[in-house]
């Protein structure tokens, strides 16, 4: 750091097919190596601190000590499984299911999104006695084999029991209107299938279509045409819940109550804990024909984690300061984007944050690998984003909720290099051409 306080950019990076190793991979052309972490900042083993703008996992921020100290004294008094009642598990079943709607009176713990998604989808199979699914066209809803079916970002060929839907522009006035209308039609060639519909699966702030999120951004008549099929909504809050748009849950923004709520990721602020959570006579029906169990599901040390973010998120005032750091760094993205003169549109729901790239290129390849430029040289002015959306071309930025001013300008202004830098480079006038 010079005596002004400015931190040198490190070498341009060329991007580069990511590393891996089996299934992983990793980000980056150069793969960030961390030795440590607090707050929004991760140290790698070189010494360098890293402006962690993407982890949502750690929630109120990373190696927080609430959740430190409870994990520990949890683990010094007792972990077991869900076999045995602990005062933890009640204790915050019950401050969880009052964040909740009236009508979601009962939570199942598992150990990730992917799970919560999977226990989810066998619900509202049961109790719908059908097997058909909607979801979005580029969604993700997790590993397993039952939810990697219902994820075509992952793998984009047919299953004959889901269908997908285009989610339409969230600048489109007629949003609510014209989603209804594609989920009346998908759960139309579900019946014409011989599945039925079981579910309608959205992830609340549509991460992989690119960030959905505004004004026109409602799903009442959606989800009426998917009750209308006999299906459930099922709300995926694994990346949208915990004040992460500024509410408690993504779905608040969407005008409609979920019948099921999925929840994971931040929930544990880095400990392994998920959930469902939805009505008591839908579990007790499923449970007594379906026996579920899940070793290592809401034993007490993730509990107390989880419990532990609950507690920090309910008494510190986050409701305000996301929304204040959220419009701080959506205007600072807005102004640099038109100082660079790129033609990009920001969306935003609280601190999930899209840059949508895609006006700047003309199609989403090229829209994708100028985005893969910026991720790059933000990561060579040490500053943590990823990407996601149509041919990965929107800019992905949720930082931990903790996030201060002076680190929302830092990130701003590594915005502004990067986009400077890839200018550049000739990627941008290829897109741009």
């Amino acid at each position: 750091m010079s005596d002004d306080g400015h931190v040198p950019a490190a070498p341009r990076r060329t991007p580069a097919a990511p590393r891996r190793a089996g299934t992983y991979r990793t980000f980056y052309s150069e793969p960030l190596t961390v030795a440590s972490a607090q707050g929004c900042t991760i140290t790698d083993t070189s010494g360098i601190d890293h402006l962690d703008a993407y982890n949502n996992v750690p929630v109120i921020g990373h190696s927080h000590p609430a959740i430190a100290d409870a994990v520990h004294a949890q683990l010094l008094r007792a972990n077991t499984h869900t076999r045995y009642l602990d005062d933890i598990v009640d204790a915050y079943s019950r401050d969880l299911l009052a964040l909740l709607p009236q009508h979601i009176e009962s939570v199942v713990y598992t150990c990730s999104g992917s799970e919560a998604n999977d226990l989810a989808l066998q619900v509202a199979a049961y109790s719908s006695m059908s097997s058909g699914v909607i979801v979005a066209r580029r969604a993700y809803h997790g590993t397993t084999s039952a939810t990697a079916a219902i994820s075509p970002s992952l793998s984009p060929g047919p299953r004959d029991h889901v269908v997908t839907v285009d989610i339409p522009a969230a600048e489109d006035p007629d949003f609510e209107q014209d989603l209804a209308d594609r989920v009346r039609r998908a759960a139309a060639e579900l019946e014409r299938r011989g599945h039925g519909t079981s579910a309608f699966v959205l992830d609340s702030t549509m991460t992989s279509e690119g960030i959905v999120a505004g004004e026109h951004v409602r799903l009442a008549a959606a989800v009426d045409a998917v009750h209308d099929a006999g299906g459930f909504y099922i709300a995926d809050e694994v990346q949208a819940g915990f004040f992460r748009t500024g509410a408690w849950w993504g779905y608040e923004a969407l005008g409609v109550a979920p019948d099921l709520v999925t929840l994971g990721k931040p929930m544990g602020g880095g400990m392994p804990i998920a959930a469902v959570a939805g009505p008591r006579v839908v579990f007790s029906d499923f449970g007594g024909q379906q026996r579920y169990f899940n070793t290592f599901a809401g034993t007490p040390a993730p509990i107390a984690a989880a419990h532990a973010v609950l507690v920090t998120l309910r008494d510190g005032g986050f409701g305000e300061r996301v929304a204040d750091a959220g419009s701080r760094l959506g205007e600072g993205l807005v102004d640099a984007l038109a100082e660079a003169g790129v033609d990009g549109r920001i969306r935003r729901a609280g601190l999930m944050v899209g840059v949508d790239l895609r006006p700047a290129a003309g199609d989403d390849a090229r829209a994708g690998a100028l985005a893969e430029e910026i991720v790059e040289a933000m990561y060579a002015r040490r500053v943590l984003v990823s990407r996601t959306g149509p041919g990965d071309a929107v800019l992905k930025i949720r930082p931990p909720l903790v996030i201060t001013d002076e680190e929302i300008d830092r990130l701003v202004d590594a915005f502004r290099g990067a986009l400077a830098d890839v200018a550049g480079t000739g990627v941008r006038e290829r897109a741009d051409g």
